[in-house]
């Protein structure tokens, strides 16, 4: 009894010990995709927009970062999940508010949920696509006009920009690999490094 209790101790420190590490190399990775992503974003915007009316920084892209360079090897971050969770997300956001344009409970209700079972249906499930079918809902004025616009530009557009950066970032250096475990990336691996 003592003998296991010593080894769930073991355990356990290694544990909250491996959990705390920092990795300053991976956490610098982490910042400059997460910033090199939103901040293409919204530059692109403020080409188009003024800063009122940044359409192109919608707060699931936020999420969607946190994901793509925190937790690149998530299988909710995978282009499958990323690209089709957005869109999945956005035409079912879309299509909500303009069904019932004057509940919005209802109708933001409806975009969440539904969102998430046919992302589920699909096997795209990426979290940050629930909050893109509720900002079709709740956004400004300017965003519910769009209608389904709003899912070519805003979201893919955005998600497009994203998708390249981690593309381009994530594999700079040997310790990272995007997207994870596919069968292109082990090909092109081994031709070109």
């Amino acid at each position: 009894m003592k003998k296991k209790f010593k080894q769930h101790v073991r355990l356990a420190r290694y544990v909250i010990y491996k959990e705390t590490l920092l990795d300053f190399r991976e956490h610098t990775w982490t910042f400059i995709g997460s910033f090199v992503g939103i901040a293409l974003i919204g530059w692109l915007s403020s080409l188009y927009f003024s800063e009122t009316d940044n359409l192109f920084l919608i707060g699931s892209f936020g999420a969607t970062s946190v994901l793509l360079f925190g937790q690149l090897n998530s299988p909710l971050a995978q282009p499958r999940n990323l690209l089709g969770g957005h869109l999945i997300s956005g035409i079912v956001g879309v299509m909500m508010v303009q069904l019932l344009p004057h509940d919005l409970w209802l109708s933001s209700a409806l975009s969440v949920s539904l969102s998430i079972v046919l992302m589920q249906v699909t096997k795209t499930l990426h979290p940050p696509g629930g909050a893109t079918a509720l900002i079709a809902n709740i956004g400004s004025e300017k965003i519910r006009s769009l209608g389904y616009w709003y899912v070519l530009n805003p979201v893919l557009t955005g998600v497009l920009v994203l998708l390249i950066v981690a593309l381009i970032i994530n594999n700079i250096t040997p310790n990272r690999q995007y997207p994870y475990n596919a069968e292109w990336y082990k090909i092109w691996k081994r031709r070109y490094r």
